[in-house]
């Protein structure tokens, strides 16, 4: 997996902008990942990478943005992460979230070592806070299907390409932060 070249990108390279929140389901990561952003002024950008495919998640979804204090700007980008990450310029930006992403790309079969290698290109660029949100999934059982492996797999090394960028990292338990990684 790349790393990228660096080349023509912003001088802030050691990523003290970049947030990392990990953690298990309804561990709060949202929750605390908004407050980070919502910490400076708005307007910010919420960047949802999620897709309604059923019921349940048009519902989660509409939770989401009802939860959501005025000052968002909310932007729906299931595939084209970095571009998106692009658009909101100098805009504080919450991206929720990179398991969710990464689920969109292996179902349309997209390469995700050269999604990863522009997402951290675009997240180098970025000048100013950005914040992503993913599922820590590779604390439980082996999953029993070859899809099921790929994709703990792909999100394990997904978060650690992250991770060695950013500036922060946060590991969220039972609602509770815990920083593993302060470069600030």
């Amino acid at each position: 997996m790349g790393q990228g070249t660096g080349q023509g990108e912003s001088p802030a390279a050691d990523q003290a902008g970049t947030i990392l929140v990990l953690g298990g389901v309804r561990s709060g990561k949202s929750r605390h990942a908004e407050a980070l952003v919502t910490a400076g002024p708005p307007p910010w950008r919420y960047i949802a990478t999620g897709r309604a495919w059923d019921d349940e998640m048009r519902r989660r979804i509409a939770r989401h943005r009802a939860d959501r204090i005025a000052g968002w700007q909310t932007v729906e980008e299931p595939l084209a992460l970095p571009a998106a990450l692009d658009d909101a310029g100098t805009l504080p930006v919450l991206v929720d979230c990179l398991t969710l992403w990464l689920t969109n790309l292996l179902l349309e079969d997209r390469d995700i070592p050269a999604a990863t290698d522009a997402l951290l290109r675009a997240l180098r660029r970025r000048p100013a806070l950005t914040v992503l949100v993913g599922n820590e999934v590779g604390l439980g059982i082996v999953p029993e299907t070859p899809l099921g492996r790929r994709f703990r797999d792909e999100a394990g090394w997904l978060h650690q390409a992250i991770a060695r960028q950013a500036g922060r990292v946060v590991l969220m338990v039972a609602g509770l932060p815990l920083t593993v990684k302060d470069r600030q």
